[in-house]
């Protein structure tokens, strides 16, 4: 459990390292890291919207033509 701490907190402080947030006051990192959460959250959510619509359009499209082709040869004819 140790390992996975120390390998947490040298993730954490790499984050700080690369982001130059170690040089903030406390309150301007709540702030940061808050707008960072908050952006990667919805940037998440909308992912996953976007990738559910999506593949249930695509399943849609896929059982469509594997569905019955005779009905979909005479729909396209009519």
């Amino acid at each position: 459990m140790d390992v996975k701490r120390s390998y947490l907190y040298w993730l954490f402080c790499q984050f700080e390292l690369i982001t130059c947030s170690y040089l903030m006051e406390p309150w301007e990192k709540v702030l940061f890291y808050s707008f960072n959460l908050a952006v990667a959250g919805l940037l998440l959510y909308t992912a996953y919207i976007c990738v559910a619509f999506h593949l249930s359009l695509a399943f849609q499209l896929l059982w469509s033509f594997l569905g019955n082709p005779r009905e979909n040869a005479l729909s396209v004819v009519k």
